[in-house]
């Protein structure tokens, strides 16, 4: 990484550049973008790129796999979210589930072999705590079962304040979970009633201490900006907040309203939301008030404290990005487990069924539920290494990926590159003969440069799917 990236200060941000940069974008945890995936992809093309990493004939076959694991059962629907979620207070559908996902996972035990070696593992949805203490035991031991955990793994999950107390974080502990990551989203009780999701900031302070005193690696909390009854004001308090609980990684999303594609954000008031102004100033004092708290700006809405694993990576040049989003984990192989999951394999990229009774009726023929994916072409496979060069060490030198793909880089992308120098204008980037490089302030808007070497995205210019850049 650049060292003028690791400035202690955030460079001026004008309004200016800020109302030109708040348009949608891809967050780009994958190249091509999910929205690309076609329903010709399905089971039987993802147990061949599972066959060819079995066979050693990918390059994966050789590198531990990350899995994700989907856990969609939330006791009550926040009205903001965007997850893949099914809202029930009946907590006995758990047990259904977890056969199915039992069955998910010995599928793959059978065509990879078992014993695959695991560096990454994360629990997300919904709410994982939604499992009992059991069910987690459970999950756990299916999963160990199938593959090893390395010694050195990461081992994630989510966590809804509202579902745990310390006697629950300890079990996680002892499970072998060393990374915990708490929604907090907004600590204004005003906002709170909004979105439909009442934790007080007493009860998450309590968490996190209990969490540091179980020893947990690393303390992650959610936020979001831009949610209905915010003001600049409201969320500066919570950003404070934040920052006096001291976690070592900080999320601090901008919400995307897309009622049309998500029902549960229908019910908030358009007119409650924030103002295009006003979402500027919360992410203003967003940036100002963890860096200047002493925290690293990762990049893509992310900070972490300077010793944690995620900041010494940035400053490394080690950074990594996959569909969990900022890792220090190396490029990997991830399988998708449980409902609506997505995984890659090889040079594709694949997804689980969307609802439960379809994921069951796969699972009970004994296939894959894979209803759509994508298997990635030459082009698709130059422009992800160009674009995650981009996301994730902020330089692309052209002689890299001209040795790599055989092409001549300015010839390949020399409309990009054209289009590029707007961004140079704009202060974003600087481009030199066998080279371009983020700049300071073009770190903030990193998605904006990715942007330009979406092939997919130049030629159709629909990007109302996605969220906004600010």
């Amino acid at each position: 990484m650049n060292a003028t990236m690791l400035a202690a200060d955030a460079p001026e941000l004008s309004d200016a550049l800020l109302r030109r940069l708040d348009v949608p974008g891809p967050r780009y945890t994958s190249y091509p973008t999910a929205d690309r995936f076609v329903e010709a992809f399905g089971p039987a093309a993802y147990a061949q790129a599972l066959e060819h990493r079995a066979s050693g004939s990918t390059a994966g076959g050789a590198t531990p796999l990350s899995l994700y694991v989907h856990v969609p059962f939330c006791e009550q629907v926040c009205y903001y979210c965007a997850c893949n979620k099914v809202i029930t207070r009946h907590h006995e559908r758990a047990r259904a589930y977890l056969d199915d996902l039992e069955r998910e996972v010995g599928l793959h035990a059978a065509a990879l072999g078992r014993g695959q070696p695991v560096s990454q593992l994360h629990f997300g949805g919904g709410s994982p705590t939604f499992l009992s203490d059991d069910e987690l035991t459970r999950v756990m031991d299916m999963v160990s079962h199938a593959f090893r955990l390395t010694a050195n793994a990461e081992i994630s999950i989510e966590v809804d304040p509202r579902t745990a107390n310390a006697a629950r974080l300890a079990h996680l502990a002892r499970l072998g979970f060393n990374r915990i990551s708490f929604g907090v989203q907004d600590f204004d009780h005003d906002v709170q009633l909004a979105v439909h999701r009442l934790q007080s900031y007493d009860s998450v302070r309590d968490l996190i201490v209990a969490a540091r005193e179980l020893g947990f690696q690393s303390i992650n909390t959610d936020l979001i900006y831009g949610l209905p009854r915010q003001t600049p004001e409201s969320f500066a308090r919570t950003v404070a907040q934040i920052a006096e609980l001291h976690p070592h990684r900080i999320a601090m999303y901008a919400y995307a309203h897309l009622p049309h594609r998500f029902k549960p954000q229908r019910r908030i008031a358009a007119a409650d939301l924030p103002t295009a102004e006003q979402r500027i100033k919360m992410l203003r004092s967003g940036l100002a008030g963890f860096m200047g708290s002493g925290y690293t700006y990762i990049g893509m809405d992310h900070f972490a404290l300077p010793d944690d694993a995620l900041a010494v990576a940035k400053r490394e040049g080690r950074l990594h990005r996959n569909f969990q989003g900022y890792t220090t984990q190396p490029d990997c192989d991830m399988i998708g487990l449980g409902v609506s999951s997505i995984g890659r394999v090889g040079a594709t990229y694949s997804q689980n069924a969307k609802t439960i009774p379809e994921y069951h009726d796969a699972l009970a023929q004994g296939e894959f539920p894979i209803v759509r994916g994508l298997a990635l072409t030459r082009d698709d496979l130059l422009r992800r290494a160009v674009i995650m060069a981009v996301m994730c060490q902020g330089r692309v030198e052209y002689e890299s990926f001209e040795l790599a793909y055989l092409v001549r880089f300015d010839e390949v992308f020399a409309n990009e590159l054209q289009r590029l120098r707007a961004l140079e204008e704009m202060g974003l980037v600087e481009i030199g003969a066998q080279s371009f490089q983020v700049t300071p302030t073009g770190w903030y808007f990193v998605r904006a440069v990715a942007m330009t070497f979406d092939r997919y995205l130049q030629a159709d210019q629909v990007r109302e799917k996605f969220s906004r850049i600010i």
